[in-house]
């Protein structure tokens, strides 16, 4: 701890207000904010009778430290997060808050305000890195040695520096660099003000990280969803939508060869009968790989036989299923079925541009703790460097979303191929659940 002489009255009373806002919303630490919330109104000699502005939060740092609990837009946050440290220190306090991205760490915020040029800074010395390394706070009185803060424009006449990283499970979202004048202006009560504000500055930017990513995984499984109606479209408009167009051109046909030859007439409606046959297996596998009901009731092994059998007995494909006996046993359904599709994916292609002879589907445990799907055919293959060259422009969907999907499972998948010598496709799951 700290004793009394330490800090002033003053000090304690707005340190007070400042942690008890942002504890009132960090229960974890709640007991420190009302500490010093008493502290201050016992240093206070003579307090009025309404205790004034000594008593609690201002309602301003209640609502923003409200705000912040709420808000998922992070250069909201970080706004909020400078506004709320300014009611706790004084006025010559000059701070920045930084945002991890794909590059490094951008300047989100500041006080006073830093310029409208982007700065990005990569962490590999100095308090921000020292601080990112040990995921703790660190001091330094080295204002003008200290490249992050040179940087930012925090150096010149500061004497004694903070550096907080803003952490999340261990891994950092940002961070927090205040520089003030003052040798020995953060002490340890300043200090624990401004771990609160961090923890709650941390919770909101982890909250903003995970609605994005939810975000994303909504629009991620609508435009696959709106891929697959394209699919079925496609495969209505080429298949059975041509062919029943054809069966009606031909039964006008065979109508009127029924005046004038009746042995002419049998012949084409009995080629009619085939061809109709033909097409409703052709939809009835259609509807099978929309919604393969027996991969509900009887599991991945089972609806990958079935694939196989209606690929043979509708389009004359030969593919080969060989499974380990139990190999999906205790997997969840949702990844049974994520590997299904992949499955169907692959062995499509296989058919369909691959013009294979031959297709063989393996489904096999790996090490205890992942299934592995192998397809594998002896079509002509295609140049996969090309086609992950295009991925970005989606030049092939069903790549595409092969490899998406795989993602959804915490999948990991391989492409092996190349022209004139087939295609093989590796993907290896894992069979326990993984959130991350």
């Amino acid at each position: 701890g700290f004793t009394s002489g330490e800090i002033q009255s003053a000090d304690l009373a707005g340190l007070g207000r400042a942690v008890v806002t942002v504890m009132l919303l960090t229960p974890a630490a709640a007991g420190l904010g009302h500490w010093l919330r008493r502290r201050a109104l016992a240093s206070r000699p003579n307090p009025g009778p309404d205790g004034g502005a000594h008593q609690g939060p201002t309602p301003l740092m209640l609502g923003l430290a409200t705000e912040l609990n709420s808000e998922l837009r992070r250069e909201r946050i970080s706004q909020l997060v400078v506004n709320l440290a300014l009611g706790g220190f004084d006025p010559g306090i000059r701070m920045a808050v930084l945002l991890r991205g794909e590059d490094g760490f951008g300047l989100a915020a500041g006080h006073p305000p830093i310029g409208d040029r982007p700065i990005v800074l990569v962490a590999q010395e100095g308090l921000l890195a020292e601080a990112l390394a040990t995921g703790g706070p660190t001091i330094s009185q080295q204002a003008v040695d200290d490249p992050s803060f040179a940087r930012l424009g925090l150096a010149e006449g500061a004497r004694d520096l903070v550096c907080l990283p803003l952490m999340n499970h261990g891994q950092p979202e940002g961070a927090l660099l205040l520089a003030h004048p003052m040798a020995g202006y953060f002490h340890p009560g300043r200090m624990e003000l401004l771990k609160a504000i961090g923890a709650q500055a941390s919770s909101a930017l982890n909250n903003a990280r995970l609605v994005r990513e939810l975000e994303l995984e909504r629009d991620r499984i609508s435009e696959t969803e709106e891929e697959t109606r394209r699919k079925l479209a496609r495969n209505l408009h080429d298949g059975p939508t041509q062919t029943i167009a054809a069966i009606a051109m031909r039964l006008n046909f065979a109508r009127r060869l029924v005046r004038r030859d009746a042995v002419a007439a049998e012949s084409e409606i009995q080629t009619l009968e085939e061809i109709a046959r033909q097409t409703t297996k052709e939809i009835r596998h259609m509807l099978f790989t929309l919604r393969p009901l027996i991969l509900e009731s009887k599991g991945l092994v089972a609806a990958l036989h079935q694939l196989a059998s209606k690929l043979e007995e509708t389009h004359g494909q030969r593919v080969e299923v060989e499974a380990q006996p139990g190999v999906a046993d205790g997997l969840d359904l949702s990844k049974q079925a994520v590997i299904f599709f992949i499955a169907e994916e692959a062995v499509n292609n296989a058919h369909k541009h691959g013009e294979a002879a031959n297709i063989r589907v393996g489904l096999r445990k790996v090490g205890g703790d992942r299934i592995a799907l192998e397809v594998w055919d002896d079509g002509v293959g295609f140049n996969v460097g090309a086609v992950d060259a295009n991925y970005e422009q989606r030049g092939s969907l069903g790549m595409v979303n092969m490899r998406e999907r795989s993602e959804l499972i915490n999948g990991v998948l391989r492409i092996e191929s190349a022209e004139g010598r087939g295609t093989h496709i590796t993907l290896e799951v894992p069979l326990a659940s993984n959130n991350g």
